[in-house]
């Protein structure tokens, strides 16, 4: 029987800590073990946590006198505790669905090769009980680790939540945890630099995974800082592209192809904000210098085009003609210009 070391970090969620801790322990066909690492809570998340060990061996409790932070306290739990066959991290707000661990250790039993499986997350507003989940097992894919490394780098974003990912514990105290300069992508990083050394493994047509979305992981942070959020994906690509250990022939094709990627987004993002007149609350100028900077050619990207489009229309006309502007060849949208222009000027 398979065994899987799972690490819960809890900072203020002992309120919803019993369910993550609970959908770990109710997980059949494997032996598990629950690390809870309360990152000095004010809320009494520790007390939760103790009582949940004192009814469960299987349960460990840490506790941290100061702050550490969710990098230092995810790898704390995975690189210095965890020493069973394979580890996942769970968030104290988030839960496993039911036989997830089973289907990802098989799937990595018959797969040596395999380093890490995933399978979809189920957003989940945090309601009781715990909504329906496709647990019926479908089958899995594995990828090779370097064309999953490549579609990353082709979509310039991550695919994985977190809470759906298995890990064998030896690649994951072999390579490393996560980046503590990758406040916002370490994630993707590390799965990226874990595909560099093994193959991938999907489960398909299955939720591994509750993922709790409520205002506090909406990303209020995300939303308010696009260019931030971009930055950091873009960090994520570079940190793998200049790794020493990168066996990747293409990886400088590779870092190209996602500054492209990126640019195209912020360059989409900057249009949008024509199209739905919030110049005033949008970005603009900063997603329009991040294009620049990361392009290397922004005049080559036909985003730039479209972009500069919506800037010589005009907010107001912009908006206006914004379906024209994404389908249309600019030559007949400066014609559709001109005649609402006429329309409404007589000129």
């Amino acid at each position: 029987m398979a065994s899987v070391d799972v690490v819960i970090p809890c900072y203020k969620y002992g309120s919803v800590l019993p369910t993550a801790v609970r959908s770990v322990l109710d997980q059949p066909d494997v032996d598990v073990r629950v690390l809870v690492i309360d990152d000095a809570s004010d809320d009494g998340s520790a007390d939760v946590a103790r009582a949940l060990s004192d009814v469960d061996s299987r349960v460990t409790v840490l506790e941290h006198a100061v702050n550490k932070g969710h990098i230092a306290t995810y790898n704390e739990g995975l690189l210095d505790w965890a020493s069973a066959d394979y580890c996942a991290l769970l968030s104290a707000d988030d839960a496993l669905t039911p036989g997830a661990l089973r289907r990802a250790t098989r799937l990595m039993d018959a797969h040596p090769e395999v380093g890490f499986v995933y399978g979809r997350p189920l957003h989940w507003d945090g309601s009781d009980p715990l909504p329906p989940a496709r647990t019926q097992d479908k089958g899995w894919t594995v990828y090779k680790g370097d064309s999953w490394v490549r579609r990353r780098f082709a979509l310039g974003d991550g695919c994985i939540t977190s809470p759906e990912v298995v890990v064998r514990t030896t690649l994951q105290q072999e390579l490393g945890g996560y980046d503590p300069e990758l406040r916002h992508t370490g994630d993707i990083e590390m799965w990226m630099r874990f595909a560099l050394h093994a193959d991938v493994g999907y489960l398909r047509g299955v939720d591994q995974a509750y993922y709790r979305v409520h205002g506090q992981n909406m990303s209020a942070a995300y939303y308010a800082s696009v260019v931030a959020d971009l930055s950091q994906r873009l960090a994520a690509y570079t940190a793998i592209t200049t790794r020493d250990d990168n066996p990747l022939p293409d990886k400088h094709a590779l870092d190209h192809r996602v500054r492209r990627v990126l640019s195209r987004d912020a360059l989409r993002r900057a249009g949008r904000a024509y199209d739905k007149g919030t110049l005033d609350r949008d970005p603009v100028d900063e997603l329009v210098a991040f294009a620049q900077e990361t392009s290397g050619d922004v005049t080559s990207l036909p985003e730039w085009h479209t972009y500069r489009l919506r800037e010589r229309l005009g907010p107001k006309r912009a908006r206006v003609l914004s379906p024209l502007v994404l389908t249309a060849p600019a030559r007949r949208i400066r014609q559709h210009a001109r005649t609402l222009r006429w329309q409404h000027t007589g000129v």
